[in-house]
């Protein structure tokens, strides 16, 4: 990927440092597979506001992309490489040979007229899809399974992949981009490569007028409030506000929110801290 950094030509493209977007290759997308999801604006059902510090922006229609990749030994074709408002990634368009059409996540050096396969008997090249049984080890994945045939749902976003570093009977093991070392069903399925779009994090907005246009409205401090608005509010000048913690009151840093006991539990061996679980 390929990041763009622009002249000080106004006060917004100062600090700006943008996608380049030389990987996408078409603007129009799939109109058979848009889908309008309605804007909330952070409002519930009675419409009270129920997320701060959301409204507006740039309408935008989803793409619905394929998770499960359950088109088994038929081949696709990449037809486009395409921006996705949804998610950091970028997808990718298939044409299958019977004459579907569908989306799926991007992975880093994926090429248009490249041919993509998912099953068991594939080739672990880039954008195939098979059961982590029949990856090599050392191998980076993506777009990774929980339970055989549910779909992707780990390792999805831009720059993120997974690396297989074991089999066992029936559990593979995968140190996880947060560096946690977990076990997941070895025939789930998985899809081979890095995720596309990795300099995702470094770009810069540059002006607050572009988070508008993501429906981001300002947000307001804690300690720029009083303290019966929030925990960190009050004090006399400039006072720091303590130890950052949220509008309830739960702490930002060292405050353990996962679960205890749960089920998953037994299928990490490793925490992302570095600590091993003793069974």
């Amino acid at each position: 990927m390929a990041l763009r950094k622009f002249k000080p030509v106004t006060a917004g493209t100062r600090w700006r440092i943008g996608n380049a977007y030389a990987e996408v290759t078409s603007s129009d997308p799939e109109k058979t597979l848009l889908e309008k999801i309605p804007v909330t604006a952070g409002r519930n059902a009675q419409g009270r506001r129920a997320m701060r510090y959301m409204g507006g922006g740039h309408k935008k229609m989803y793409r619905m992309v394929d998770f499960k990749r359950d088109k088994k030994g038929v081949p696709g074709v990449v037809a486009s490489i395409e921006y996705d408002p949804y998610r950091t990634a970028f997808i990718a368009l298939l044409h299958y040979s019977d004459g579907e059409k569908r989306y799926i996540i991007a992975p880093q050096g994926l090429q248009v007229g490249s041919t993509v396969l998912s099953g068991d008997g594939v080739v672990p090249e880039i954008g195939n899809a098979l059961q982590l049984k029949n990856i090599p080890l050392g191998t980076n994945v993506h777009n990774i399974e929980m339970q055989p045939g549910q779909g992707g749902k780990l390792v999805r976003s831009a720059g993120a992949s997974a690396q297989l570093t074991n089999k066992e009977d029936k559990h593979a093991v995968l140190k996880m981009p947060s560096g946690e070392l977990r076990k997941i069903l070895i025939n789930c399925y998985a899809t081979i490569g890095v995720v596309s779009n990795s300099d995702h994090s470094l770009q810069s907005m540059g002006k607050a007028g572009r988070n508008r246009w993501r429906g981001i409205r300002p947000r307001t401090r804690g300690v720029a409030m009083n303290p019966v608005d929030h925990p960190m509010g009050g004090g006399e000048g400039k006072a720091s506000g303590g130890q950052p913690r949220s509008r309830n009151g739960q702490y930002s840093r060292g405050l353990k929110t996962r679960t205890r006991g749960k089920g998953s539990d037994k299928l990490i061996i490793q925490t992302k801290k570095g600590k091993k679980i003793t069974k």
